[in-house]
């Protein structure tokens, strides 16, 4: 990444280590900001994590792990930003979220925090817009990278994805990261509260990622059959229940 940066410009990039599920490394990140740059005009959370796996096999260890990065880390981030810098100053958040819309099979715990964070973005974009605060999101679709790639065992996983994808192909990482800085610029200034689908059109064109097989588990009712059965119970009903 620094190599991309062009020979004389004078931005530059520093990795500070941090677990965002731990409020006081949190807390060193923001100041350790401060203290190198002297301001925070942006906010990208983009940290996150999850695994593919039912929910009911999904163990309260997992399923905190997730929680806490996904929704409690997002948070952390946001209140310690706008404390330190932006309550006096203004800034842009950007949350990184993801395309839960119709649901998401074997990904419950992710999509539960998912959802908490845009409800999150839109109470902050709400209470911290007199401070001149922007916050929305961004909930990109199958995007396909190598690293990304590498946390699943299916190979083919993303490639499966396509027939659902109006688009007919993956996203790049290059569109997502396009669609985060349009909304941290001024030309997204009356923007805020809001989430910006890059997606391809699957979520309007979404047939779910787990097939679900034939069966009978969801009986029809049967209101006259109901009706009668009630008919016979109330007869059978002391009059002073009546």
């Amino acid at each position: 990444m620094r190599q991309a940066i062009p020979e004389g410009s004078p931005a530059k990039i520093k990795s500070i280590p941090c677990n965002i599920r731990k409020e006081e490394e949190v807390k060193n990140l923001v100041s350790s900001t401060l203290a190198e740059y002297g301001k925070i005009d942006f906010l990208i959370n983009n940290g996150g994590g999850q695994f593919a796996c039912p929910a009911s096999a999904i163990r309260t260890k997992g399923w905190n792990a997730v929680i806490d990065t996904n929704l409690t880390g997002t948070f952390l981030c946001c209140r310690e930003v706008y404390n330190a810098w932006m309550e006096e100053h203004g800034g842009s958040i950007v949350n990184i979220v993801v395309d839960f819309w119709n649901g998401f099979p074997l990904m419950s715990h992710t999509s539960a925090a998912r959802a908490g964070v845009v409800n999150l973005s839109k109470t902050l974009s709400i209470e911290w817009a007199a401070n001149g605060v922007r916050i929305n999101n961004v909930a990109p679709g199958t995007v396909y990278s190598e690293t990304a790639a590498a946390n699943y065992p299916d190979p083919d996983l993303f490639e499966k994805s396509i027939p659902a994808i109006p688009a007919k192909r993956l996203g790049k990482v290059e569109e997502i990261s396009a669609a985060v800085c349009f909304l941290l610029s001024p030309a997204a200034a009356y923007i805020t509260g809001d989430t910006l689908k890059v997606d391809g059109g699957s979520s309007i064109n979404n047939p779910s990622m787990l097939t679900i097989p034939d069966h009978n588990k969801y009986p029809t009712y049967d209101w006259d059959e109901d009706k009668d059965k009630a008919n016979e119970q109330e007869k059978k009903m002391p009059k002073s229940m009546l």
